[in-house]
């Protein structure tokens, strides 16, 4: 008996009230719908990955991340129409193309930290029928409440009088909205995402945080700096700032004007085993100062300073040696590095680095400006 198949649809229009541009913002320095598409992608049991768009940047993005495209009309992407409405045309443009699904795994980019283990089981749940619909929800413990006559406080899940405590209590589970799986074929008669026999997928409270305002956004950002870590950073290049990264970011001036800054010598070793290995550096800096011309002579890296325009410099430098933006790891410090760091693969921000920075980063150091960053960054580049 042939395994039947399974479909993640992700819904991801180019309109937002909210946050503009919404499926497009960096979390962890790579898109939302790109987020949703490898936590998909990552799934056991996925055959296919889907996003319904109106929007030709999104389709862009995600075409380049792996998806399939289906165009959305604009009638089904306004602020009115549902994302039932969405799924079941992607659905119905699926099976004119000929391919037709038993399962579906509705995905929201908006929740930018979607367990593909969990996602994975709730596929297993329905593909195996023990379940016609699953979704993704938190156990809490809360005490909920609501206003009512006179704007009274009254109480839901428990007795006001009554506190009991914590494990004298049962649990209840909070829907995080990250997604939703069932049958294709009972979603086509209910039209709707819960139905028949209905199951939680319990997933991490951190997890489950839905981005509908720049607020939670921000929220999200420092989130995948604190979880989202990784020890390797497999990229193909490694492109630098100078000031705060090389530098711990002080000068010193003497009186003709000359400065002085303070390097680390174990970022300069780390430099040297990266020139070994053959992978190609560059250090693009927005001052016009010698100290940089010279330090970078002495690493033997090649240098581009006095560049206001970042982000144009390092496509040009990428598109001239050969290397793809997405296999690039771009280290900074400063909210004049924000336009190249967003363009990459792989943005990476010193430890000290500014807010904004920290923020757009997909990597945080450990180490500071000037103080081993560069070294680190390195180490996490090579192999073993």
């Amino acid at each position: 008996m042939s395994r039947s198949k399974a479909v993640a649809i992700i819904p991801a229009r180019g309109g937002s009230k909210g946050v503009p541009r919404k499926n497009l913002q960096r979390v962890g320095g790579v898109p939302l719908v790109v987020r949703a598409i490898r936590a998909a992608a990552d799934a056991d049991g996925i055959d296919l990955v889907v996003v319904s768009t109106d929007d030709e940047e999104i389709a862009a993005v995600s075409t380049a991340a792996g998806a399939r495209v289906v165009r959305r009309p604009a009638e089904l992407a306004a602020d009115t129409s549902t994302s039932e409405s969405a799924v079941l045309h992607a659905l119905d443009e699926l099976a004119r193309s000929g391919d037709d699904f038993e399962v579906v795994a509705f995905l929201q980019a908006t929740s930018p930290f979607i367990p593909s283990d969990a996602l994975a089981d709730a596929v297993a749940e329905v593909r195996a029928e023990r379940a016609d619909s699953v979704f993704a929800a938190h156990e809490t413990y809360g005490f909920l409440w609501r206003e009512g006559g006179a704007r009274d406080a009254e109480a839901i899940n428990h007795e006001a009088a009554f506190r009991p405590r914590r494990q004298d209590r049962e649990p209840h589970f909070l829907e995080t909205g990250a997604f939703y799986v069932f049958s294709a074929e009972g979603f086509r008669e209910s039209r709707h995402r819960f139905f028949g026999r209905t199951r939680i997928a319990q997933v991490p409270e951190w997890t489950a945080i839905e981005i509908d305002d720049e607020h939670q956004l921000r929220i999200a950002r420092s989130l995948a700096s604190l979880h989202e870590q990784p020890l390797r950073i497999p990229v193909a290049a490694v492109v630098t700032d100078f000031d705060g990264v090389h530098t711990d970011d002080t000068a010193i001036i003497d009186a003709d004007g000359r400065e002085r800054v303070r390097v680390s010598r174990e970022d300069g070793m780390g430099v040297s085993l990266l020139r070994r290995a053959g992978v190609p550096m560059l250090i693009l800096s927005t001052e016009m100062n010698g100290v940089v011309r010279a330090r970078a002579e002495k690493l033997r890296v090649p240098v581009l300073h006095g560049i206001d325009d970042k982000e144009t410099a390092l496509r040009a430098w990428a598109s001239g040696n050969g290397i793809e933006l997405d296999s690039i790891a771009y280290l900074g410090n400063d909210v004049n590095d924000l336009p190249a760091m967003r363009i990459v693969g792989w943005p990476v921000a010193v430890a000290n680095a500014h807010p904004l920075v920290i923020e757009a980063a997909r990597v945080v150091l450990r180490r500071e400006g000037g103080r081993g960053a560069v070294r680190e960054l390195i180490e996490r580049v090579l192999p073993g």
